[in-house]
């Protein structure tokens, strides 16, 4: 037995060789299935991303919305993404319609896998929208807006059929977070607002126009007039549920408060999106507040942010 144990170990050939030949393939591919058992996951750990950004909207009178540069943002995170090894779905601009955010976000329900991390990224603008279910306290939900969204109500020829509010993107992030798992994760930045206009900036250093993502007027079907609700709190906890993956919501600035665009480099940018690059160019995404709390803290420290405040959402502890 001592003979054949130092043949085994210190001339593995030559113990193969003692062997049969049906012996000698059995034991080859036994020897392959173990190395694979134990090198390869039990469950590979897919990243998936959406990104969302749109810069030019259609005009049309009453409902033009104002030139912002969401484009850039997803320009801006892609890359960002992809050296994190997610596989990046990006549309932008005239492609980034409601049915075609709705099918993407579908998409990703259907062929997320338990383990998968999920990113989403939402740069456009944002609108007061009518809550027409009762679930929000001061009376109104808040809404991304896609290409297509019209700014004003009108019965019959467009009722707001492609806003696409909290609630929805809510029921999406529940699926998702479902279909993940308690080994996965789900993250998503909204750097929108829900309040303010496009104006030049009069106490800029270089005097440069200032660009506002969302508008002050609110989507009503009943003529009610938005009266935003001040409320200060800019951490929020999302109570965890058995069965669900852990999930953090970054939104620019607070429902009642106008997200603003900064210049980098010669280029407008949501600050959002700018200050996650930079974070994201030094650490991975991952289910933990670290790198989240490091994206607010480079916001609090930037003096053109002094009129918004970071808002994050999370079942994280």
């Amino acid at each position: 037995m001592v003979y054949l144990q130092s043949i085994m170990f210190n001339h593995p050939l030559r113990f193969m060789f003692i062997y049969p030949l049906h012996i000698r393939k059995f034991l080859f591919w036994l020897t392959f299935c173990l190395v694979s058992f134990l090198f390869v996951p039990l469950s590979a750990q897919t990243r998936r991303a959406l990104v969302v950004g749109i810069s030019d909207y259609p005009q049309s009178g009453d409902n033009s919305w104002a030139k912002i540069h969401g484009a850039n943002d997803a320009e801006l995170i892609a890359p960002v993404l992809i050296t994190q090894g997610f596989k990046v779905v990006k549309i932008c601009n005239k492609a980034a319609t409601a049915s075609k955010i709705r099918k993407e976000l579908q998409s990703l329900v259907n062929s997320c896998k338990k383990g998968d991390i999920i990113f989403l990224q939402f740069s456009c603008h944002g609108q007061p929208f009518e809550d027409m279910n009762g679930d929000e306290n001061d009376g109104w939900d808040e809404s991304i807006i896609p290409y297509d969204a019209l700014m004003v109500y009108s019965k019959g020829k467009y009722e707001g059929s492609n806003h696409i509010t909290d609630d929805e993107l809510h029921s999406y992030f529940q699926k998702l977070r479902r279909s993940v798992g308690t080994t996965g994760f789900v993250c998503a930045v909204i750097d929108a607002c829900h309040a303010g206009n496009t104006y030049m900036g009069e106490d800029d250093e270089d005097d440069e126009e200032v660009f506002c993502r969302g508008v002050k007027k609110g989507f009503t079907p009943n003529g009610k007039v938005y009266r935003p609700r001040i409320d200060a709190s800019g951490h929020f906890k999302i109570q965890q549920e058995n069965g669900l993956a852990n999930i953090v919501i970054l939104e620019a600035c607070r429902a009642y408060q106008s997200n603003y665009e900064i210049k980098q480099s010669g280029n407008y940018y949501g600050p959002l999106s700018y200050y996650i690059s930079q974070v994201l160019n030094k650490k991975a995404i991952t289910a933990k507040l670290d790198w989240v709390l490091e994206v607010k803290n480079m916001m609090d420290l930037d003096h053109r942010l002094a009129r918004q405040n970071i808002v994050y959402e999370t079942s994280l502890k």
